[in-house]
């Protein structure tokens, strides 16, 4: 192994006991290899930690005319189809459209820095990351081979690192609490998610100063995106105390408004809320940063964000096909205003 412990082919191919061009033959699928020494190969690059990168080097210096799409909020989720959320399919459907404008296809592939994945997710021109975690393996895996890339929303961590376009969540939370406010509310919860990325963390940092400038401690209760419709339960619990109990588990007065992040976490509130006899709008107003079907159905009906995941997917592709044929990037700097879309759930007569 090599002095910076990083293994090789040759590393595989000792362990295996062949040669490094059947190992490169078996993991790149050209050459004839028996099936159960591509598969043998396979497992000892898989223990031994080694990444094909030569190959996706090389085959990238071809140019394949393809692009990966990686949705890193699918892995903290329990599904890659939750109930009801359409954001992803609008964001992926539109990438893949604008690629084809350029002449590329788009491939959607999941976290190619994953134990078994397919060597076909690593030999993309260029990829596209959308909601990258705090530190994000993805990113540093993509740095370290020199695959061009950029993200939608940035790593928190290194937020200057990347090329990355800004989905201004900040700008969102502003735009829903001013809403919430115009509304008639006079203390906002927020529910929260625990992913680690710059759309949970910059919302989180535009409510804080919005708690400070309206003399309000920060109400927050968080709950893992996963959770979907089943946090309301657990946030009502926090927020107005268990049915029969003692008060909120927050320690303080009840909100007559409650935010949350995604919108399965708002219709679990909103379901919530119905059951115990809490009256939307009249005594809770309800709303969600991010939109899904229940949010539409209900009824009430719940008031969310369109934040446009076409508009941001059509600019990352066009970021990604630059950095991909080595062009100047086009500005990166352009704004998706978000669309705030009023329904009965913040509408009072």
């Amino acid at each position: 192994m090599q002095a910076s412990g990083r293994p090789t082919i040759k590393d595989v191919a000792k362990a295996a006991g062949v040669s490094p061009t059947t190992v490169s033959h078996a993991l790149n699928g050209k050459g004839v290899v028996r099936r159960e020494t591509v598969e043998r190969i396979e497992r000892i690059a898989a223990d031994v930690g080694y990444r094909p990168s030569a190959i996706a080097r090389g085959l990238q210096k071809s140019r394949l005319g393809l692009l990966a799409l990686v949705i890193r909020p699918f892995n903290t989720l329990d599904t890659y189809l939750p109930t009801g959320v359409d954001y992803f399919l609008r964001m992926a459907g539109a990438a893949s459209l604008a690629a084809m404008e350029h002449g590329y296809s788009l491939m959607l592939v999941d976290d190619p820095t994953k134990p078994g994945t397919p060597l076909s997710a690593r030999v993309a021109d260029a990829y596209i990351v959308t909601e990258p975690f705090e530190n994000d393996p993805v990113l540093t895996y993509l740095a370290e081979e020199r695959v061009p890339f950029v993200t939608v929303g940035t790593d928190p961590a290194r937020r200057d690192a990347f090329p990355a376009i800004d989905a201004d969540s900040q700008d969102q939370t502003a735009l829903v609490l001013d809403h919430l406010v115009e509304a008639g509310a006079g203390r906002i919860g927020f529910v929260i998610g625990t992913d680690r990325n710059s759309w949970t963390a910059d919302s989180y940092e535009c409510y804080a100063a919005w708690c400070v400038e309206h003399d309000q401690d920060p109400l927050l209760y968080t709950a893992p995106e996963s959770l979907g419709e089943q946090v309301g339960p657990g946030a009502l619990d926090f927020f107005f105390g268990p049915e029969g109990g003692s008060g909120p588990a927050s320690g303080g007065p009840a909100p007559d408004a409650i935010y949350c992040l995604t919108g399965r976490h708002a219709a679990g509130v909103n379901a919530e809320a119905a059951r115990r006899g809490i009256r939307v709008p009249e005594q809770l107003l309800i709303a969600g940063a991010s939109g899904a079907l229940q949010n539409m159905t209900s009824r009430p009906s719940v008031t969310v964000l369109d934040l446009h995941p076409e508009e941001l997917a059509k600019h990352a592709v066009d970021v990604a096909v630059a950095l991909a044929e080595h062009r100047p990037v086009p500005d990166i700097d352009r704004t998706v205003v978000p669309s705030l879309i009023v329904r009965e759930s913040t509408t009072r007569a």
